[in-house]
């Protein structure tokens, strides 16, 4: 065989090789839902919890014989099929014992993340993300791109902020699944961000909620005087903290004055000429000399490699799934609903979770 014909069996040669791979990927991405359905049932059967609650790893009939409290049969054999691919994915391990002794289950830092009640888990979020009402406008995104208009209205009628008001079932998966996210991104605000937090005197959290984020920075930093604001009937139900006053109002007209402003997950909600309002009032409520907004948000990174950036992707079409009319941002998007409010000079701050810090700084400072 010539040179030339061997180079061109080659070609040939790594020319089906990847197609093999380009099929192989399709067939991945057609059923990725398969590691979300695995991971909600395993949510949803404490599958984490019960080998959690043994303290060491433990058998696939020792699980089974803990799911419902005991006072049913389950299929062990669909549990050991639902446990192989948690196992392939990283989400548990399993050790087969030397002397032929029934394989071992047991966790992983994924895994610790499922358990119903760490103080850090995301257990809730899975099974918000993953139940029907959630997932029901993602096969609504071509209709999206056909016709414009809303996912989550097309595929219910109405938009999310309404169905959880009229739905108290849907309302308490939707709160449980933010509060557990907003535990974990709190704590990441409190590690990564003391050099920033240290030096306030006072701090207004627009758009929070019921407190949860504000009371946990000034538990950590009583010297900070914090307001909570967010609307009239949010605030109503928000309880007594020590060092927090709860403010009332629509942050499209007025926030209240504080050294800072801090928002976390508010900006994403809304369209850059809603967020360049927003940021205008936040510039009024700061002082000149040393005032600041710190922006808790996903920043999305187009090469990114870090650990949570193929997330900033998958939360814009979250975005697209779930608001009305939010979207995540790359760096140059921020900066120009930044410049659009009147902060010009901003940096950008690691924090050891999903969003990032943005803190910026008035163009007059």
């Amino acid at each position: 065989m010539s040179s030339q014909e061997s180079g061109r069996e080659k070609e040939t040669i790594e020319l089906d090789e990847a197609r093999l791979q380009g099929q192989a990927e399709i067939w991945r991405y057609m059923f990725s839902f398969a590691d979300s359905m695995a991971l909600k049932s395993a949510v949803e059967l404490r599958i984490a919890d019960i080998i959690h609650s043994h303290g060491v790893a433990i058998t696939l009939s020792q699980i089974a014989s803990c799911i419902n409290g005991g006072l049913t049969s389950p299929d062990i054999t669909t549990l050991a099929r639902i446990m192989r691919l948690l196992v392939r994915r990283k989400i548990f391990t399993v050790h087969h014992p030397s002397d032929g002794g029934d394989p071992l289950y047991d966790l992983t830092h994924s895994s610790r993340w499922l358990l119903h009640d760490s103080e850090q888990t995301l257990a809730p979020m899975v099974l918000m993300e993953n139940h029907p009402w959630l997932i029901a406008p993602w096969h609504c995104f071509s209709q999206c791109v056909k016709e414009g208009g809303i996912a989550f209205k097309k595929a219910h009628g109405r938009e999310i902020w309404d169905l959880a008001s009229g739905n108290p079932e849907f309302n308490k998966l939707f709160n449980d699944g933010l509060a557990c996210t907003s535990k974990v991104v709190t704590s990441a605000i409190l590690s990564g961000y003391k050099q920033g937090l240290s030096s306030i005197e006072s701090l207004v959290d627009v758009g929070g909620g019921i407190g949860g984020l504000i009371s946990e920075i000034v538990k950590v930093y009583p010297h900070i005087k914090g307001v909570n604001f967010d609307l009239p009937h949010v605030v109503s139900a928000a309880p007594a903290y020590n060092g927090i006053s709860h403010v009332g109002g629509d942050m499209f007209h007025a926030i209240p004055n504080a050294n800072a402003v801090i928002m976390k997950w508010v900006l994403h909600d809304w369209g850059d000429e809603d967020c360049i309002k927003i940021l205008r009032n936040c510039r009024k409520a700061i002082p000149r000399e040393n005032g600041k907004v710190i922006i808790v948000e996903v920043v999305v990174k187009a090469e990114g490699s870090g650990v949570f950036d193929d997330m900033g992707f998958i939360f814009d079409l979250l975005m697209i799934a779930h608001s009305s009319g939010g979207k995540e941002r790359t760096e140059v998007e921020w900066k120009k609903i930044l410049e659009g409010g009147g902060f010009s000079r901003y940096k950008i701050i690691d924090i050891p979770a999903l969003p990032s810090i943005i803190e910026a700084y008035p163009d007059d400072q």
